[in-house]
């Protein structure tokens, strides 16, 4: 076993939609709320181990939940392997550290006053602050990952998080980069969000002491997840509503992201165009959103950023299918089914 501490964690699961059928995402988060809760339990136990003076910035950054969905990830993928235990629960913990001290460093490149409704770390205590906050809780995260009496759990741990910042680095290099290569940025998409992803599912199949072709199933489910959910969300901040995206839309072009949609339309303007796009972006206005929002439907952005998204759904329902039924891969089949409709009704959302 990879840690003292083995025993149940009694989850129920969703047995996975019909065909016919896409779960809400509260009936997805339903099916695991025990799990959830013991993993935001656990993040606030490991916050009142830092130091006095700086537990309240850590309980602060990791009491921050958004859609949890690599603890969701850790449950399932554990589910569709085996039993689910409290090192299941561990090792979510430590995955949501990670993820939680990349937004913290992400807010401060991005100079972000607010994350999920509430002042982010940075625009509350500064960012000299926040920057030592994040290096902190990465640092916690690979301690915890080191109590388990193997070292494979930190090795992934430590991989990951190296492959997640480097991809942030890679992100940021690619700002206004507007002669931008898919390659390059399904690359960068692999890196800065689905390599957690992947972590999540292959970690949550090998403490369930899946063989190695289960867990790499699960990682290549989790990788393809992760790509189709950031190509999602890219285009959720174009195409979606403000009340869907939980923010003002145009985001990323406000940033210079060069993602999906605006990579479509540089490939399919002319020259011309091209320049016009570029120059909308580098000298932004919230007005230029409407004037990149009429290119962007002369070229049929949208229909093209949906097949997209809907191919790297594909991708990930072909590892599921070589797994055993069980309930966790019904939740994990469940899951591609909901963002598929979701991304169906992106640019109809009101």
């Amino acid at each position: 076993m990879l840690a003292t501490e083995t025993r149940s964690v009694a989850v129920p699961y969703a047995t996975g939609p019909s065909p016919n059928f896409s779960p809400t995402w509260s009936e997805i988060l339903e099916a695991v709320d025990p799990f959830l809760k013991a993993v935001a339990s656990r993040l606030v136990a490991q916050a009142e181990q830092f130091e006095p003076a700086v537990s309240g910035y850590a309980q602060y950054a990791l009491s921050g939940h958004g859609k949890q969905l690599r603890p969701l990830l850790v449950s399932l993928s554990g589910s569709a392997s085996g039993k689910v235990t409290d090192q299941h629960v561990t090792v979510a913990a430590i995955i949501e550290m990670v993820h939680l001290a990349t937004l913290v460093h992400d807010d401060i490149i991005d100079e972000a006053a607010l994350r999920r409704g509430r002042p982010t770390l940075s625009a509350k205590w500064g960012n000299e602050i926040s920057v030592l906050l994040g290096d902190c809780l990465f640092a916690h995260a690979l301690k915890l990952a080191a109590s388990f009496p193997t070292p494979e759990i930190c090795r992934a741990v430590a991989s990951a998080t190296n492959t997640v910042c480097s991809g942030e680095i890679l992100q940021t290099q690619c700002r206004r980069k507007f002669i931008l290569s898919r390659e390059e940025y399904f690359k960068i998409l692999a890196m800065k969000t689905a390599e957690l992803f992947a972590l999540s599912c292959e970690l949550g199949a090998l403490l369930s002491q899946a063989g190695a072709a289960h867990r790499e199933a699960l990682r290549n489910y989790g990788m393809a997840l992760g790509i189709a959910y950031q190509l999602y969300d890219d285009c959720l901040d174009i195409f979606g509503s403000e009340a869907a995206a939980g923010k003002t839309l145009g985001n990323d072009l406000a940033n210079g992201e060069v993602t999906l949609p605006l990579l479509i339309a540089m490939e399919k303007a002319s020259k011309t165009e091209r320049a016009e796009l570029e120059n909308l972006v580098r000298n932004w206005v919230p007005e230029n959103f409407a004037r990149i929002m009429v290119s962007l439907e002369k070229h049929k952005v949208l229909a093209e950023s949906k097949r997209i998204i809907h191919q790297h759904l594909a991708a990930a329902r072909q590892p599921l299918l070589g797994l055993p039924a069980s309930e966790g891969r019904g939740g994990l089949a469940g899951l591609l089914d909901y963002l598929s409709q979701q991304s169906d009704v992106l640019g109809v959302q009101t």
